[in-house]
């Protein structure tokens, strides 16, 4: 999904791991965790349709957030990979390949492989070094806090803003049927 848009602003957003408009009427963010198999599902059924039918014609702004649950024992290298990867404009490359070998890299601990499988040497260079960095961490941190906030108990955790009104959508309840409703609604 290459409909990133890195390099705007908007208030506590990381751009590079965002896609659509920020300034589409409706933002939807996700708080997901790469181990996480109904993530999985999520972002490899759902998250494609709200692209076609919303994000795509302006409608909506999708924005990822980080949210490692503690009983996945790889998830938080994941995270850490994917937001450095961000920092060089490879998020949604970066997430969909974790997704997509989720059952192999959460069984082995070979995170870096999966992520390194989409990036140039120059890239994985770079990656490997942000993965580190303090404020890379720090950002991860600062979305788990997040998270904790709205308050998150599974992952993933949808809040779909119009204006003022914050909605949360959790776990197993997120189908795109019931998504599509909502925004239509908050469409009116």
């Amino acid at each position: 999904m290459a409909l990133g848009i890195g390099g705007a602003t908007v208030a506590g957003v990381d751009t590079n791991k965002a896609i659509g408009t920020p300034t589409a009427p409706i933002t939807i963010e996700i708080f997901s965790d790469f181990e996480c198999p109904s993530c999985k599902t999520f972002h490899e059924t759902t998250l494609p349709q709200l692209v076609r039918e919303y994000v795509i014609p302006g409608k909506v702004f999708v924005a990822s957030f980080e949210f490692p649950l503690p009983a996945h024992p790889h998830s938080r290298e994941a995270a850490g990979y994917a937001v450095a990867a961000s920092r060089v404009g490879m998020y949604m490359p970066v997430a969909d390949a974790l997704f997509r070998g989720q059952q192999s890299w959460s069984v082995s601990g070979r995170v870096w492989e999966t992520v390194a499988g989409v990036l140039t040497p120059a890239q994985q260079k770079r990656v490997q070094a942000l993965a580190k960095d303090p404020g890379v961490l720090a950002e991860i941190e600062n979305e788990i806090g997040m998270g904790r906030r709205i308050p998150l108990t599974e992952t993933p955790t949808l809040v779909v803003i119009r204006g003022t009104r914050r909605i949360p959508i959790t776990g197993r309840l997120i189908r795109y049927e019931l998504l599509k409703q909502l925004i239509d609604d908050l469409s009116k």
